[in-house]
Parts: C-alpha cells; sequence; structure tokens
C-alpha cells in the first residue's frame, strides 16, 4: 500500500512546540496517532488534519492553453518578487535558479556573508545556502579562495526564466 506524503511546514518552531505543550497539557493520557496527527495540523494553523490533507490534495487552478510556462512557475514566488519554496520538479528549480540569478547585481564580488545576504533578499523560505550551493554548482555563480569570494558568470538566459525573472520584478542591474 502507497503513502501519501504531506508537506507540514512552521514558520515558528518555538510556537509549535508551546501549541504541542498546551494542546498535550489537555490530554488524560498518552495521545493516539491520529490525536498527534491533529495536534500537529493545529499547530500548524489548519483546524485539524483532515483539513491539512484537503489543503495539499486541492487541485491548482487550470491555466489558460495559451498561457506561458513562466506562469505557472509564478507560484514559486511571493508579491515582492521572493521564493517562497523549493520547486520539487528539477526543470522548475533550474528556471527558479535563472531568475534569482538575473536579480542579483552584475559585476561585482562578494564575500560570502554578502553572497549570503544578496540571496536572502531574494528568497522566503530560509535555505540561502542551499540556493547559493545549487548557484554555485549549476554555473551561475563562481567561487575561489576556500569560498571567500563569489562572483557571477554571465550566460545568455533562457527565454522561459527571462519571461519568469521580469513577472516576479526581479530585473538585471547593471553595474
Amino acid at each position: 500500500m502507497s503513502r501519501t506524503l504531506y508537506p507540514f511546514y512552521s514558520s515558528d518552531i518555538s510556537e509549535l512546540a508551546r501549541s504541542l505543550k498546551r494542546q498535550w497539557a489537555q490530554q488524560t493520557q498518552a495521545p493516539s496517532h491520529l490525536q498527534w496527527l491533529n495536534m500537529l495540523a493545529r499547530a500548524a494553523g489548519f483546524q485539524n488534519f483532515q483539513h491539512l490533507r484537503a489543503e495539499h490534495e486541492r487541485p491548482v487552478a487550470a491555466e489558460p492553453a495559451a498561457a506561458s510556462p513562466a506562469l505557472r512557475l509564478l507560484r514559486h514566488f511571493d508579491a515582492q518578487g521572493r521564493l517562497i519554496r523549493w520547486p520539487k520538479k528539477f526543470s522548475e528549480q533550474r528556471a527558479c535558479l535563472w531568475a534569482l540569478w538575473s536579480g542579483l547585481p552584475r559585476g561585482v564580488e562578494w564575500r560570502e556573508a554578502d553572497i549570503n545576504a544578496a540571496i536572502r533578499a531574494l528568497e522566503a523560505f530560509g535555505d540561502h545556502v542551499l540556493i547559493r550551493r545549487e548557484l554555485v554548482e549549476g554555473g551561475w555563480i563562481g567561487r575561489a579562495d576556500g569560498c571567500r569570494r563569489y562572483w557571477l558568470i554571465e550566460r545568455a538566459t533562457p527565454q522561459e526564466a527571462a519571461e519568469l525573472a521580469e513577472q516576479v520584478g526581479l530585473r538585471r542591474t547593471a553595474v
């Protein structure tokens, strides 16, 4: 029997722990499996586990047939143009990395702290290290001197990535 996986995210681990502590204190005995699922779901802001599951199983609205592939990728960005989740599909990861790369300033070298700050400004899910590593391994950013210097590597941007960068408001910054 296959198991359906439901992603779980909490923006504040401390509040999650407090909520679980409060809910467990109301129990007269150790919670069952289902009670744990409901407690975790409530701590993450859902009514119960069924509500969490329904939110993850809700179909994505159908896109018009003429819609650009870049529009499909907008769901990974917030209104400020920051990446809010790491896409599961490799092709979507690459397109999002192209868009983030397009938003980084050109013609400068960074120290590690500076590149981290620049990437943090473009993402909102809290893993700038993942993005930096993917940018380096993908050939968008060069790295040298024991990870102390970083620079952008100029590349021709694919059309879909350029459209995505334009849609999320990340524009190439000339120096």
